[in-house]
């Protein structure tokens, strides 16, 4: 109930399909590129993390009684929702806004 007045919602889930052997706890080079940084699992956004939990920002399409229909959900199917966020803009980064150039590269073909 009050979801329809958010353009966007923030989702945390469960990577609960990570294979438990595939955790990383060194630095990598992100999608094995060896053009980009090794970089920590922090400093990225893979999928084999630690704490196997993912979150991202989706705009909201539909509210249909409990049913939540989003644009741009960063998860498997059937990944478990362990919570659902208002965007809220106060809570959006304040001040200027930077990060690696490789990032940017990696993300021009993600969607």
């Amino acid at each position: 109930m009050g979801l329809v007045d958010f353009s966007h919602v923030e989702i945390l889930f469960h990577m609960n399909q990570v294979d438990p052997g595939k955790i990383e706890k060194n630095a990598r080079h992100p999608r094995n590129n060896p053009e980009w940084p090794k970089v920590g699992i922090f400093a990225q956004r893979g999928k084999n993390r630690p704490n196997q939990i993912g979150t991202t920002v989706c705009k909201v399409l539909k509210v249909d009684g409990t049913q939540l229909y989003l644009e741009g959900l960063d998860a498997i199917d059937g990944s478990p929702v362990l919570d659902i966020k208002p965007w809220v803009i106060e809570f959006a980064p304040r001040g200027s806004v930077f990060q690696p150039k490789w990032i940017s590269e990696l993300m021009k073909k993600y969607w």
